[in-house]
């Protein structure tokens, strides 16, 4: 198994409000693995980039669409650079982990 770590794998929580904005940003970058969307509950108490709605202060959590996508090295940094400039102050959370094996079975 190699561990130089060439792809990573990026997650975003993205407000629903920016769902069809990501997902334009997303096939511009013309990734060749593509990505995957889905709905998510978020449930965290730093709520300062997105206030939360009295309906989602009652159940504890916030709607978000989550964005998954492989990128290589390269890839990886033009990816946060673009979406840094795009959706500044816009509230995504985001975190990438290093893929130590992938494939099709």
């Amino acid at each position: 198994m190699n561990h130089s770590h060439t792809e990573f794998l990026v997650t975003l929580n993205v407000p629903t409000s920016l769902e069809e904005a990501m997902v334009d940003s997303l096939l511009m970058l013309e990734s060749t693995h593509g990505f995957s969307s889905f709905h998510v509950s978020a449930h965290h108490h730093d709520n300062s980039s997105q206030p939360l709605s009295l309906a989602e202060q009652v159940m504890g959590r916030q709607k978000k669409i989550r964005f998954q996508m492989y990128v290589d090295k390269a890839g990886l940094s033009k990816l946060l650079v673009q979406l840094k400039q795009e959706f500044a102050g816009a509230g995504i959370h985001y975190w990438v982990i290093p893929v130590l094996e992938k494939g099709v079975i």
